[in-house]
């Protein structure tokens, strides 16, 4: 019996009768529900590309191995026009869900309803399409065809295809130069005897009670291990789920307090949606936002979308643009530096949060359980050495200064970080852009010399790290050469700028946010003004 090849028309009903289809090259993927739920990158991850190809994205995110055991669910091919396959908006973009129902069987929720771009503008393009709350939408019970039609759009199925193509390509010159290779000694031999430095350093000053040069190393220590924290949880060192795992939960949660667990998911899912403007699960309120990196009210915004109390599906909770946002987002471009330096103590917010939410989720598909019960037990080993190196302080003051110095010291590592994509477009330009252009567009690397990057970490090449997130970071500066003949080769721009120049950038971005926020509050006491005269 020969494959059976699927029309555009088959397809969508399938979609629309609830199944999970994704387009691989020419191929079709039938994801089951209890695969879905299992996905170790969660679900999100797939019902982004039900009905579009996202074999770019696959490519870059998994092994050849786990791509082989994907290819286990194909039930046949797509029929394609001369221009390739033309994507679908996936359900979930248009706001909805599938949930199951008393009876067990599944069905469809409205958690809210697109609302495409009125106008055509390179901030809010005519493909775009933004979630209102469900409370305004009309009494629709399923979704239809024309929830599964994109929008207008400059980006053609041609241009898709060729930008495909052109990664698969770049991507096989990346694995044939040998540049998922780990290099364990000029690599990590290096970072391993700076980090004993910093550790040597910061317990003999202790011993001696220099407790702010004690403070300092421990604090350098952190910032420069969150760096290999990173390659670990992108599997970029052993290539190893469990072993990669194993490191990262001593690294990050023993040694570092913070959730190596809650730092993949939250990273993934920004690598998946980098800057995106849209949310695709969940709304209340008006807009909504996918990026968790970009999701910082009260004290940032980047874009004046933000006024509209965003939902966030990866948070779960409002975005809330209340008074404290406005009086935060007014001076945020002042702030920038003050908040930056207190970035860690959020993240402990978070690592908790997240470890609390997964505490009774089913296990995933990688991992089962043991990695959640490592992280509370290493977290709390943590707090028990930690704890007794701030009682040892002698007083509460010491403790105090000790405590503030050892998580400020990291905070030039979420500046650099934040450059990367602070000052990048926001804008959603729909189904039809490609893996590659997307990233090139939303992200910018922080030039510095080769000498320094180990201050970096590496990861100031941000566009080539996004291209390839699972390339081992020692090696990010050669296949960055690649990256940018494959930018000019396909029109696309590969940006980057100094660290002072971005600072400036992001802080300009910031303080043109903070203007549009004194203008909406002088249109808002203009029309009260205007109502109470009419009254």
């Amino acid at each position: 019996m020969g494959v059976q090849v699927w029309t555009r028309e088959q397809i969508a009903a399938r979609i629309l009768a609830g199944e999970t289809l994704v387009v691989l090259g020419d191929k079709l993927i039938r994801i089951p529900d209890s695969w879905l739920k299992s996905h170790p990158g969660g679900s999100l991850a797939i019902l982004h590309f039900v009905g579009r190809d996202a074999s770019n994205e696959v490519e870059a995110f998994h092994s050849e191995e786990t791509q082989r055991r994907m290819r286990g669910y194909q039930i046949g091919t797509v029929q394609t026009g001369k221009d390739g396959w033309e994507a679908f908006v996936p359900p979930v973009m248009s706001g909805w869900v599938r949930r199951v129902g008393d009876d067990g069987k599944g069905y469809w929720h409205s958690e809210a309803v697109a609302a495409r771009s009125k106008v055509d503008t390179p901030a809010s393009p005519a493909s775009q399409i933004l979630l209102v709350g469900a409370d305004d939408a009309s009494s629709q019970k399923v979704p239809t065809i024309d929830t599964l039609r994109t929008g207008p759009s400059n980006l053609t199925p041609q241009l898709f295809s060729r930008h495909s193509a052109a990664y698969e390509e770049l991507h096989r010159r990346v694995k044939e130069a040998g540049l998922y290779r780990t290099r364990y000694i000029t690599g990590y031999g290096p970072e391993v005897l700076r980090y004993t430095l910093f550790a040597v350093v910061s317990a003999i000053a202790y011993s001696k009670s220099w407790f702010i040069t004690s403070a300092i190393s421990l604090g350098l220590l952190w910032h420069q291990l969150v760096f290999t924290a990173h390659d670990l949880g992108h599997l970029g060192v052993t290539h190893n789920w469990t072993i990669d795992r194993l490191i990262a939960i001593f690294i990050a949660d023993f040694i570092g307090g913070l959730s190596i667990g809650w730092w993949v998911d939250n990273h993934n899912t920004h690598h998946l949606v980098t800057n995106h403007p849209t949310q695709y699960i969940g709304v209340i309120f008006k807009y909504t936002r996918s990026d968790p990196d970009i999701q910082h009210l009260p004290f940032f915004a980047i874009s004046p979308v933000f006024f509209n109390s965003l939902w966030s599906s990866y948070y779960k909770r409002i975005m809330t643009f209340d008074i404290f946002g406005k009086i935060f987002v007014s001076i945020q471009h002042k702030l920038f530096y003050v908040v930056m330096s207190l970035a860690r103590f959020n993240l402990y917010v978070q690592s908790y949060g997240y470890l609390a939410k997964t505490a009774f989720q089913a296990p995933r598909a990688q991992g089962g359980r043991w990695w959640w019960w490592s992280e509370i037990l290493c977290l709390g080993l943590f707090y028990c050495w930690y704890g007794a190196v701030l009682m040892g302080t002698g007083s509460w003051k010491n403790a105090l200064i000790y405590l503030l110095i050892t998580n400020v010291v990291p905070s030039p590592l979420h500046v650099q970080i934040v450059l990367s994509h602070f000052s990048r477009s926001t804008a959603d330009l729909g189904v039809g852009e490609s893996f590659a252009a997307r990233q090139l567009r939303t992200t910018v690397d922080v030039i510095c010399p080769e000498s320094i990057e180990f201050i970096h970490g590496g990861l100031h090449l941000q566009v080539t790290h996004h291209m390839f997130p699972r390339l081992p970071r020692h090696n990010l500066r050669v296949a960055s050469a690649l990256v940018k003949e494959f930018a000019k080769e396909q029109g696309l721009e590969y940006a980057e700028f100094g660290f002072m120049d971005g600072n400036q950038e992001v802080r300009g971005v910031l303080r043109e946010v903070a203007k549009q926020v004194k203008i909406v509050g002088m249109v808002a006491d203009s029309n009260i003004r205007e109502h109470m005269h009419d009254e």
